[in-house]
């Protein structure tokens, strides 16, 4: 294992998530399978990752739960753990931290967040009074370090990082994003402002694990020896913000690879790079649809539907997964996918010869 000094401490370059544990019959909600999670942390600790990584709401609130009883064993000073505070889930923040140091099963905790700001959360979590607190006990030993997570804009980035000179932040990071969303930019602003960065979605939620064929194609004959996820982790570490990369481990095989990735300093050589990004292109290319929202799919649908919009939905699920499906439900549209008619009228008017129907109707399927 691989390190970088912080502060006063010295953490590994790779960090234990624990969001998507495993769980018992691989069933959806469903309780923490506390063996085969027990034998990913052992795995873990014996081979030198001493950051963990947890939320008040990850596994229905057992995740914290399950990480004070799995560490309990170790001692305290051979690992660091890092949880947050979720404002939408319990805005009491006093009660939430001392649950969390009981859940903890920990007098401290090393790594404190104020979880998940977006452009719509942010004043709210500065006017709240929460920060204040939670630097008052950084400043009484309960907190070690204090920062935050971003999936906000570059603009509300730069507003939290402002508030005060934060140990650290967590940021959705990885090469995907990094080309085609607001990652470079989000990476810069903490950089000019020196505050080391936490890596979250390395590997995109495991979307970047398991790329289109021909992306696929492209990163094994350059290193037929690499998995996909490696790539991923391999890019991130070689950004010199970049403090700890997380990963949510679910499976013996994904520990033992990314292991096996942190034994070695080197991230990627920038040929290599280059390589990585025209994968990305490919893999870009071969799962999302090419609508400009030229619009003119519109004028003639009979059903009235919003077509662009749930054309950037479709590509959304595509390259970010189910999740991304919950967008339809704010689509601003008369017509929804299911009401699609079949009639063509919409692909003969395509600048670009989407064949809309078939969309429209593999995302009915979908909402269902």
């Amino acid at each position: 294992m691989i390190y970088k000094p912080f502060q006063d401490i010295s953490l590994s370059r790779l960090g234990m998530g624990n969001m998507r544990l495993p769980v018992e019959g691989g069933r959806d909600g469903a309780p923490i399978d506390r063996t085969r999670a027990q034998e990913i942390i052992d795995y873990a600790m014996f081979h030198g990752v001493n950051y963990y990584d947890s939320a008040y709401v990850y596994h229905n609130g057992e995740s914290e739960k399950f990480l004070g009883e799995a560490l309990k064993k170790y001692p305290r000073d051979s690992y660091y753990l890092a949880t947050k505070f979720l404002l939408s889930a319990n805005p009491d923040y006093k009660a939430v931290f001392e649950e969390q140091l009981q859940r903890l099963q920990t007098d401290h905790i090393d790594f404190y967040l104020i979880h998940a700001i977006f452009d719509n959360n942010c004043q709210a979590y500065l006017d709240s009074g929460c920060i204040g607190y939670f630097l008052e006990q950084k400043r009484a030993g309960r907190i070690r370090y204090l920062g935050f997570s971003s999936h906000a804009s570059p603009r509300t980035l730069a507003k939290m990082a402002d508030h005060h000179q934060w140990d650290f932040a967590q940021l959705q990071l990885n090469y995907f994003d990094w080309q085609y969303g607001t990652t470079a930019a989000e990476y810069k602003i903490l950089e000019e402002r020196n505050i080391p960065i936490m890596v979250m979605e390395p590997v995109r939620g495991g979307r970047l694990a398991q790329l289109s064929s021909e992306a696929e194609a492209i990163l094994r004959k350059a290193h037929p020896d690499w998995s996909m996820a490696s790539w991923a982790l391999r890019w991130v570490k070689r950004l010199p913000q970049v403090q700890v990369i997380l990963s949510g481990m679910s499976a013996p095989g994904q520990i033992k690879d990314n292991v096996s990735t942190f034994a070695e300093p080197e991230g990627l050589s920038d040929a290599d790079t280059k390589i990585l990004m025209r994968a990305a292109e490919a893999f870009k290319k071969q799962v999302s649809v090419p609508c400009t929202a030229c619009r003119y799919c519109c004028d003639g649908c009979p059903a009235q539907i919003n077509i662009p919009a749930f054309l950037s939905v479709y590509n959304s699920y595509k390259t970010d997964g189910a999740w991304a499906l919950n967008q339809m439900g704010g689509v601003d549209s008369a017509g929804r996918p299911a009401d699609c008619v079949n009639c063509g009228a919409c692909t003969e008017h395509c600048p670009q010869s989407i064949n809309v129907p078939e969309i429209m109707g593999e995302l009915a399927g979908l909402s269902q």
